[in-house]
Parts: structure tokens; C-alpha cells; sequence
């Protein structure tokens, strides 16, 4: 992966003489012994400027030769996890040593910067066809219908303790692609449990959760939450509820409780 040598101006210029004579580049390249892509881009570079010698540079020229930066381009699009000291191995396998401050640069010249992978929910094949159909079913809603929508859900806390962090080598806009994702699983580990809603127009109540939840407590929450926060965040008639696929959710007791109150139920798909 070493950079190639520069041919001098007396080959360069021997080359556009025998194209201006109306040879190809492989004749040409096959007369002077080099390779007709070589051939190639000396032509290209003479017809674009007028000239053969190289054009004055800006700053110091690059350590990595474009093959080399394709390779480690390759390396990270296929494995974004991939380390700056990975990197300068697989370099320096291929002849050409660097630090990992040139591998940042360089990434950086190619619109890639060292990101925090973005955790997400740890979706099983059984799990993405319902969601997909899921969002096909809703693709066309207005935005007035998703401002109806009370959205509800459990979550514990991390009080102590520390998070893994893994970065990956990506673009801005592809933060959410599963190569650049840490799949987690939902109540990992902590030790608050809350109940929250929200909607369109805001946040709603929030409420601790004292020991373990069942389908009793789960009820008396809704009971105690749902229309106080409803009234506060003034979403008046027609709204509707949302909940995921927990057991204490879909429960039997829990889905009679709900028809009886006469609350419409966003249909939600697993996990």
C-alpha cells in the first residue's frame, strides 16, 4: 500500500506526444512500460490543465495514497466498530506506516467521524414484520391523528453504575443503521421504575413505581394518571391510549378495565 512512484516530466511529456500522434493508452503504455491507467490520468490531467508537471500542493501531502484510503473506507463501511489501531495494522501490513491521528483525519476527509453507537431495542426476525406492518398501516396518517395520541411506557432508572459506550466510524445521518447500533435489551437493569405519558403537546404525570408491578397496580395507575394528565394537557376528546405488548398491558383483566372506561387502544406491535 505504499505510495507509487511520480514518472518525470520527460516520460509524462513523451506520453501526450504519442497521444497527440493519435496512439492509445495501452500502446503508449506498452511502448513506455507503464500501465495504461497511469497513462490515462497523465492524459486527463494534461487535457483539464494545459500541463504535465505536478501542480503546487497545499500543505504537506497526504500519508495514505488514495488506494490506502479506499481500503481502510471499505474496512469501516463493513465494520464500523473497526479501531483506529486496527487501522494502522492493516497499514502497516500493507507497507505504509501512520499514526492514528492521520486514520482521524483521514476518515474525517470522507465525511466519517468517531460517533457513541446508538443503543436499540434487540429486535428478533419474529419482531420486524409486525413493525414493518405496523408502520405501512400508518404511513399515510396526517399529523393531526399522531397528536391524539397519549404515549405510555415503564422505564427503570440507572442511579449507580456506568453505561458501556462503544463508538463507531460513521456519517451524520446514519446513526440509526443496525452496523452502527448496540442492540439492548428493554429493563436492563436499575433501580427506580417509573410510569410516564406524554403527547404532541407534552409531557403528563409521573409516577414511581414501589415494588412489583402487577396488573392490579398497573390499573390503579392509569386509574390515578391517565386523566389528570389528559386535562392538563388539554388533548380533549377523541384521544387515543398507548401502551406496549407487556403481559400486565394485555392482560385480560387489564383489556376489560380499559373497554369499560371506553378507551380507544393503539394497536402496538411486539417488543
Amino acid at each position: 500500500m505504499a505510495k507509487t512512484r511520480e514518472l518525470c516530466k520527460d516520460i509524462r511529456d513523451k506520453i501526450v506526444d504519442l497521444h497527440k500522434a493519435g496512439m492509445g493508452y495501452r500502446t503508449i503504455g506498452k511502448q513506455l512500460g507503464e500501465k495504461a491507467t497511469t497513462v490515462g490520468a497523465i492524459i486527463r490531467k494534461w487535457k483539464k490543465f494545459k500541463m504535465t508537471v505536478n501542480l503546487p500542493r497545499s500543505g504537506a501531502p497526504c500519508k495514505i495514497s488514495p488506494r490506502g484510503a479506499s481500503m481502510i473506507m471499505r474496512k469501516v463501511r463493513d465494520q464500523p466498530r473497526t479501531t483506529r489501531q486496527d487501522l494502522v495494522n492493516d497499514l502497516k501490513r500493507a507497507g505504509t506506516t501512520v499514526s492514528k491521528k492521520t486514520i482521524s483525519n483521514t476518515l474525517r476527509r470522507h465525511g466519517l467521524k468517531s460517533c457513541s453507537a446508538r443503543k436499540v431495542p434487540l429486535l428478533k426476525p419474529a419482531h420486524v414484520q409486525p413493525r414493518l406492518k405496523f408502520a405501512n398501516d400508518h404511513l399515510d396518517d396526517p399529523e393531526e391523528e399522531w397528536e391524539k395520541v397519549m404515549w405510555s411506557d415503564e422505564t427503570k432508572i440507572e442511579l449507580f453504575g456506568l453505561n458501556s459506550t462503544r463508538r463507531v466510524w460513521r456519517k451524520k445521518k446514519d446513526e440509526y443503521n443496525p452496523k452502527n447500533t448496540i442492540p439492548t435489551v428493554k429493563h436492563g437493569g436499575g433501580n427506580i421504575i417509573l410510569w410516564g405519558c406524554f403527547s404532541a403537546k407534552g409531557t403528563g404525570r409521573l409516577h414511581r413505581i414501589e415494588g412489583r408491578m402487577d396488573g392490579a397496580m398497573y390499573r390503579e395507575i392509569l386509574a390515578n394518571n391517565r386523566l389528570p394528565s389528559v386535562r392538563a394537557l388539554k388533548m380533549g376528546r377523541g384521544w387515543v391510549f398507548q401502551h406496549d405488548n407487556d403481559p400486565k398491558h394485555t392482560a385480560r383483566a387489564t383489556k376489560e378495565w380499559l373497554r369499560k372506561k371506553h378507551l380507544k387502544v393503539l394497536e402496538w406491535p411486539s417488543q
